[in-house]
């Protein structure tokens, strides 16, 4: 069923029947509860320490408990806070922290495996696009710096690749026309 024909169906709805159905989503899906809720009462700040908690807990546990790296976990906490629309600078905040705790986790435990390496190196791609389409290099350039610090020390080739995606972006952002007005 394509969006057009939902939104003429809930066009020909009344008002008492949609909010009906849609408590009845409410209660039925988690993740139609916390979009809700979200909708709502937006706290992008609060959302946006539980999804890097998710992330967190992959690489570096609270709890006593070996680290798990699911990329699969850490994907899907980024992609269901971006279904959420929260800000860009936000999005770029959850997606940052992400590519630390990954490339500071190779930097403290040693040589990981390819698609360890191959994973981060995809995701730190996303993560300077993203950046450097919403015009975000300023605020974020320290920490993608320390992103190539960490894996600066590791084997495989990953160290060339994350400082050539970071000169890259590096390199887009300052072809970009100046969106700023000078004083």
């Amino acid at each position: 069923m394509s969006k057009s024909t939902v939104k003429k169906f809930l066009q020909s709805m009344p008002k008492e029947s949609i909010i009906e159905m849609i408590m009845e989503m409410y209660s039925a899906r988690k993740e139609a509860q916390e979009y809700l809720e979200f909708y709502t009462h937006p706290n992008e700040r609060g959302k946006l320490e539980e999804y890097k908690n998710i992330i967190r807990e992959e690489f570096y546990p609270a709890r006593r408990r070996e680290p798990q790296t699911r990329f699969t976990v850490c994907r899907k906490a980024v992609a269901d806070f971006k279904k959420l629309k929260p800000s860009a600078d936000t999005l770029a905040d959850l997606m940052v922290s992400y590519m630390e705790w990954a490339t500071k986790f190779t930097h403290d435990y040693g040589d990981m495996w390819e698609q360890y390496y191959t994973s981060v190196e995809g995701n730190f791609g996303k993560t300077v696009k993203h950046i450097v389409v919403n015009d975000l290099w300023e605020i974020y350039d320290y920490r993608l710096r320390q992103c190539v610090e960490w894996a600066s020390v590791c084997g495989y080739g990953f160290a060339d690749t994350i400082a050539d995606l970071y000169e890259e972006g590096k390199t887009m952002h300052l072809q970009r026309p100046n969106t700023h007005p000078q004083p």
